[in-house]
Parts: C-alpha cells; structure tokens; sequence
C-alpha cells in the first residue's frame, strides 16, 4: 500500500473512531436521562440495571478515547515522517498533467 492510501485510510478509521466516541456519548446521554426520568416514576428494573448499563457504557467510551489518542497520534507522525502534505501535492501535479 502505498503511503499516501496508507494515511487516507489511517484518517478514516480516526473519523470513525470519532463517530464512535461520538456515538457513545449520546448514548450516555439517553442512560442518563433515563435515570433521571425513572427517579420520578420508580421501576425497580430500570434502578437496578441502568447504574450497570452506564458505568458499561463509560467503560468502553473511555477505551475508545484511549485507542482514538493513540491512533491519532500515529496517523500524525505517519503524515509527519512520510511527508504526506508533499506527497499529496505532487499527486494534485500529476493528475493534471
């Protein structure tokens, strides 16, 4: 693969990994409302499950904002180390010629 696929395709999974985080938030979000919403109404269901559900939930958005850092930090050195501004330059000159 050549570098400038390598890094398009590193920049891609760090945008999907933002949607994912993203994506996690709301959903902590809606739990948390939920919560909220069952102080007033009492079920004993969701009481006991949503603290679980949550924390759950919590868990996995913070692994996802670990992986999200490092790779991010990967693709930024890629980019630096490989030159990819240069490289997608001189991609723009050729496919003009």
């Amino acid at each position: 693969m050549d570098k400038l696929k390598k890094f398009d395709l590193m920049a891609k999974i760090t945008r999907e990994l933002e949607d994912v985080r993203n994506s996690q938030q709301a959903v902590l979000e809606k739990i948390a409302k939920i919560e909220v919403d069952n102080i007033e109404l009492g079920d004993k269901t969701i009481e006991n499950k949503i603290p679980d559900i949550y924390q759950r939930t919590a868990d996995n958005s913070e692994a996802i904002k670990e992986i999200l850092d490092s790779f991010q930090e990967k693709t930024d050195e890629f980019g630096e180390k490989n030159n990819i501004d240069k490289l997608r330059e001189q991609q723009t000159i050729a496919n003009l010629k």
